[in-house]
Protein backbone atom coordinates (compact mmCIF):
# COMPACT_ATOMS: atom_id res chain seq x y z
CA UNK A 1 0.00 0.00 0.00
CA UNK A 2 1.30 3.26 -0.50
CA UNK A 3 2.38 5.57 2.06
CA UNK A 4 1.34 9.33 2.84
CA UNK A 5 3.01 11.34 5.27
CA UNK A 6 0.80 14.15 6.54
CA UNK A 7 2.74 16.93 8.68
CA UNK A 8 1.02 19.71 11.37
CA UNK A 9 1.94 23.12 11.61
CA UNK A 10 3.93 22.40 14.64
CA UNK A 11 5.66 19.63 12.63
CA UNK A 12 4.33 16.40 14.06
CA UNK A 13 4.26 13.70 11.32
CA UNK A 14 1.67 10.95 10.47
CA UNK A 15 3.37 8.36 7.99
CA UNK A 16 -0.51 6.25 7.39
CA UNK A 17 -0.75 3.58 4.77
CA UNK A 18 -3.57 4.19 2.12
CA UNK A 19 -5.66 2.38 0.29
CA UNK A 20 -5.05 2.29 -3.70
CA UNK A 21 -8.34 4.37 -5.45
CA UNK A 22 -9.20 5.90 -1.87
CA UNK A 23 -8.70 9.60 -1.40
CA UNK A 24 -5.98 11.67 0.66
CA UNK A 25 -8.98 12.62 2.76
CA UNK A 26 -9.96 9.00 3.34
CA UNK A 27 -6.74 8.00 4.10
CA UNK A 28 -6.02 11.08 6.74
CA UNK A 29 -9.94 9.69 8.26
CA UNK A 30 -9.08 6.03 8.45
CA UNK A 31 -5.89 6.68 10.14
CA UNK A 32 -7.63 9.71 12.18
CA UNK A 33 -4.70 12.11 11.39
CA UNK A 34 -5.83 15.29 13.18
CA UNK A 35 -6.20 18.60 11.00
CA UNK A 36 -8.29 16.84 8.17
CA UNK A 37 -12.20 17.75 9.46
CA UNK A 38 -13.79 16.48 5.48
CA UNK A 39 -17.00 18.10 7.16
CA UNK A 40 -18.46 17.11 3.44
CA UNK A 41 -17.06 13.82 3.50
CA UNK A 42 -15.41 14.03 0.24
CA UNK A 43 -18.08 15.85 -1.50
CA UNK A 44 -15.79 18.89 -2.58
CA UNK A 45 -18.59 20.87 -0.87
CA UNK A 46 -16.08 22.29 1.60
CA UNK A 47 -12.48 23.23 2.24
CA UNK A 48 -11.84 21.13 5.90
CA UNK A 49 -9.61 18.77 3.53
CA UNK A 50 -7.47 21.78 2.43
CA UNK A 51 -3.42 20.28 2.09
CA UNK A 52 -0.40 21.91 1.19
CA UNK A 53 1.11 19.41 -1.66
CA UNK A 54 4.96 19.09 -0.74
CA UNK A 55 6.42 20.51 -4.26
CA UNK A 56 8.19 17.17 -5.33
CA UNK A 57 4.58 15.65 -5.10
CA UNK A 58 2.07 18.68 -7.18
CA UNK A 59 3.16 17.38 -10.59
CA UNK A 60 1.82 13.46 -9.65
CA UNK A 61 -0.78 14.94 -7.70
CA UNK A 62 -1.78 16.45 -10.95
CA UNK A 63 -3.96 20.10 -10.71
CA UNK A 64 -6.70 21.53 -9.24
CA UNK A 65 -10.15 20.96 -10.99
CA UNK A 66 -12.30 24.31 -11.46
CA UNK A 67 -14.73 22.54 -8.92
CA UNK A 68 -12.06 22.21 -6.56
CA UNK A 69 -10.32 25.72 -7.14
CA UNK A 70 -14.00 27.31 -6.38
CA UNK A 71 -14.01 25.34 -3.32
CA UNK A 72 -10.06 26.45 -2.22
CA UNK A 73 -11.05 30.06 -2.26
CA UNK A 74 -12.93 28.91 1.12
CA UNK A 75 -9.57 27.43 2.73
CA UNK A 76 -7.31 29.12 5.10
CA UNK A 77 -4.87 30.92 3.80
CA UNK A 78 -4.58 29.03 0.00
CA UNK A 79 -1.28 29.00 -1.59
CA UNK A 80 -0.10 27.45 -4.44
CA UNK A 81 0.59 24.06 -4.02
CA UNK A 82 -2.78 24.15 -2.56
CA UNK A 83 -5.12 21.15 -2.60
CA UNK A 84 -8.42 19.44 -1.35
CA UNK A 85 -6.97 16.05 0.00
CA UNK A 86 -11.02 14.66 -1.17
CA UNK A 87 -9.72 15.26 -4.69
CA UNK A 88 -6.68 13.32 -4.64
CA UNK A 89 -6.71 9.64 -5.27
CA UNK A 90 -3.76 7.28 -4.32
CA UNK A 91 -2.40 5.63 -6.70
CA UNK A 92 0.92 3.43 -6.16
CA UNK A 93 2.98 6.63 -7.59
CA UNK A 94 2.16 8.49 -4.80
CA UNK A 95 3.83 6.17 -2.73
CA UNK A 96 6.04 8.23 -0.24
CA UNK A 97 3.57 11.69 -0.90
CA UNK A 98 4.34 14.50 1.43
CA UNK A 99 1.68 16.73 2.55
CA UNK A 100 1.34 19.69 4.82
CA UNK A 101 -1.48 20.72 7.16
CA UNK A 102 -2.88 24.24 7.30
CA UNK A 103 -2.71 25.89 10.85
CA UNK A 104 -6.51 25.39 10.89
CA UNK A 105 -9.45 24.32 8.06
CA UNK A 106 -11.43 27.04 7.08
Amino acid sequence: MPKITFIEQNGTEHAVEAAEGASVMEAAVKNMVPGIDADCGGACACATCHIYVDDAWREKTGKAATMEESMLDFAYEPKENSRLSCQIKVTQDLDGLVVRLPEFQG
